[in-house]
């Protein structure tokens, strides 16, 4: 299963990588980061529905999502 994280600390809320994901499973936080914004997230449970592609890295403008495969 692939992993997705945030740098939560360096997020601006954009919003990029919700609307790149394909599966749709990344949101919004509810809590506020330092910078004051709502950082994207993606829960555990919805961890599951990735698939790795990686469109939501790719379209951070500051970089703060790292997506891993997992190895076989």
């Amino acid at each position: 299963m692939p992993r997705v994280t945030f740098r939560e600390d360096r997020c601006k809320g954009c919003g990029n990588c919700i609307e790149a994901c394909p599966k749709k499973i990344i949101s919004f936080s509810d809590k506020m980061n330092v910078k004051g914004y709502h950082p994207a997230t993606v829960t555990e449970e919805k961890m599951k529905e990735c698939i790795g592609c990686a469109s939501c890295g790719r379209m951070c403008p500051d970089a703060v999502i790292t997506v891993e495969k997992e190895e076989k």
